[in-house]
């Protein structure tokens, strides 16, 4: 079995790198950090990904332009992607849900929960 990377797409460095600690305990999973929308995408074209970790609030391209993207482009339409915000009202779940998020969490969550939806999701990919 290959290694599956999942991009995480935070602003915030404390954030990153609590969600590369959870995705790393759960093993065989690489991990690619982009800083805003605009630096997931630049590296999308370069890294092969198999899940989408994304904050809605970040700078230049937010998480559902980001989702808007990757939807409309056949090289990225069946990656999953996961919303991880701290907008948790049900219109913000909604939107998140219509714009194509697989996956919407908000923040704070449960790591158990999220490594629980990883392993869901990329288990279930050949």
């Amino acid at each position: 079995m290959s290694t599956k990377s999942i991009l995480i797409a935070d602003d915030s460095p404390s954030m990153r790198a609590m969600l590369v600690a959870i995705v790393e305990t759960l093993g065989d999973y690489r991990t690619v950090e982009a800083s805003s929308g605009f630096e997931a995408l630049r590296l999308l074209p370069r890294e092969h990904v198999d899940l989408i970790l994304t904050d809605i609030n970040m700078p230049d391209i937010n998480g559902l332009e980001l989702i808007s993207y990757l939807r409309d482009n056949p090289n990225y339409k069946n990656i999953p992607v996961f919303i991880i915000s701290t907008k948790g009202s049900a219109k913000d779940i909604e939107k998140g849900k219509q714009l194509g998020a697989d996956e919407y969490l908000v923040k704070p969550f449960s790591p158990a929960t999220l490594q629980q939806l990883i392993n869901q999701y990329l288990n279930k990919m050949p």
